[in-house]
């Protein structure tokens, strides 16, 4: 009778060797017939299997040069001590048929821990399925919900409708691009202030509104993001200028290299003294991309303007450097010299010992593109970097007495220096000024030569 399996708790399993030819009928009958009143009648084998507490024997033998090898299984659902009797009750066979025999039990199985092993593994298997496709679904219903909304959220705006994000009006900055994938790049990263002006011809109406934000061009980094760009500097009221990396679009950008890129942001009068009111810097000759971005990397430190750092150690030299924006393809000795710009202080002047901090600040922050913001007695109040300098000398400017930074000092710096009552102004290099206030004492590196 065969024992039911899901009454099987223990598996016994013995090995046989025997010195002669034997088959399974005789093992089995080995078995029955040496453990028979061994035991008493509550472990009568045969009454055992008969109560199905007792299962099939199952014998896997084999016969090789005379001698036969094999293994015996025997499954049980008794307790544990009656087993444990069983199996050793194995070990006194010691004869099958007319041949020698040995019986030895290898080990007793837990039929139920192994089953609970496997349902284990399996159950985790099931679970990690089942969370995947819970994750991925939910994702996916997310996206898409999120998508929905996001192009349901692109409006038309003013009397050429131009696509725009829905808080154009509520938000206190405007971000310019150049077509509606732009503005929905941007939607997706969160940014529902931007407008897009569909061509290098900049709308009146964009040009208008300009005048009431502070402004943001972020065009792409191709040559129609030049001519756009080009001509925003020229009819709108242009705060900032950002980027994408040389050959992108914004539209093929993803959210943090978008972030990343506005937060990069150049003020307007730093980057038309750095590459023109073109714009056409870094694209158009050798010079590094100030907006170049390692891909889904970490956020990298601004590049600094090439002109406002040298490898030669003495300061004086760097008048025999010709200006990067002069250079041509004729060789270097036909091309004549730049004109000399009118020096920003009468040279020679002497340096006053208050001044001498400045120049060891200037010094410690060369060719890292940040500002110092210095407060009376020469404590350092702020250090932000130079893309960020305009804004805060407007918003925390007040308790400043003089500013330090790696940056070219422009007539935009020094009107608001004037206007917060600054006393000093230090930079790397003096770049377009018309009119200097007679109440900031300027200074530049080559003041210190």
């Amino acid at each position: 009778m065969a024992v039911d399996p899901t009454t099987t708790k223990y598996l016994i399993e013995a090995r046989i060797e025997t010195e002669g030819i034997v088959e399974k009928p005789d093992v089995v009958g080995a078995i029955f017939g040496q453990t028979e009143g061994l035991l008493g009648e509550e472990l009568d084998l045969r009454d055992l299997q008969k109560s199905g507490r007792i299962g099939r024997i199952e014998v896997d033998i084999t016969a090789r040069k005379g001698r036969s090898e094999g293994v015996v299984r025997i499954p049980s659902s008794m307790d544990q001590v009656e087993t444990a009797i069983m199996a050793a009750a194995l070990e006194t066979v010691d004869r099958i048929g007319p041949c020698k025999a040995l019986i030895r039990v290898d080990k007793v199985d837990d039929v139920r821990v192994t089953k609970r092993t496997k349902i284990v593994e399996r159950a985790k298997s099931l679970l990690g399925n089942i969370s995947m496709g819970s994750k991925t679904a939910g994702l996916d219903i997310l996206e898409e919900v999120r998508q929905s909304m996001q192009i349901a959220e692109v409006i038309t705006w003013g009397p050429d409708r131009l696509p725009a994000g829905p808080n154009i009006h509520e938000s206190e900055s405007l971000i310019i691009v150049e077509g509606r994938s732009d503005v929905l790049a941007l939607l997706r990263s969160g940014i529902k202030n931007a407008v897009a002006v569909e061509g290098t011809n900049v709308p009146p109406s964009v040009q208008e509104f300009s005048k009431e934000k502070t402004v943001i061009a972020f065009v792409d980094g191709d040559r129609g993001g030049d001519l756009i760009l080009k001509e925003l500097l020229q009819v709108a009221d242009i705060d900032f200028v950002a980027r994408a990396p040389r050959g992108r679009e914004v539209e093929e950008m993803s959210t943090k290299q978008i972030m990343k890129a506005l937060r990069n942001k150049m003020p307007r009068d730093q980057y038309v003294e750095m590459f023109g009111s073109n714009g056409k810097g870094p694209r158009e000759d050798n010079r590094p991309d100030p907006f170049a971005q390692e891909e889904d990397g970490p956020s990298r430190p601004s590049i600094p303007d090439p002109r406002l750092a040298t490898s030669i150690p003495d300061p004086r030299l760097a008048a025999s450097i010709p200006d990067p924006r002069l250079a041509t393809s004729a060789p270097m000795a036909s091309t004549p010299p730049p004109p000399p710009r009118p020096a920003a202080t009468p040279p020679g002047r002497s340096i006053p010992p208050e001044v001498g901090r400045y120049r060891e600040l200037l010094l410690q922050i060369s060719g890292t593109s940040k500002a110092m913001l210095m407060a009376e007695g020469n404590g350092v109040l702020a250090e932000v970097p130079v893309r960020q300098l305009v804004e805060t000398l407007k918003k925390e400017g007040n308790a400043a007495r003089a500013v330090v930074f790696d940056g070219i000092i422009t007539q935009r710096i020094l009107d608001i220096a004037a206007e917060i009552g600054m006393k000093a102004v230090i930079g790397t290099k003096m770049g377009t000024v018309t009119k200097q206030p007679s109440s900031i004492e300027v200074w530049t590196k080559d003041d210190f030569a």
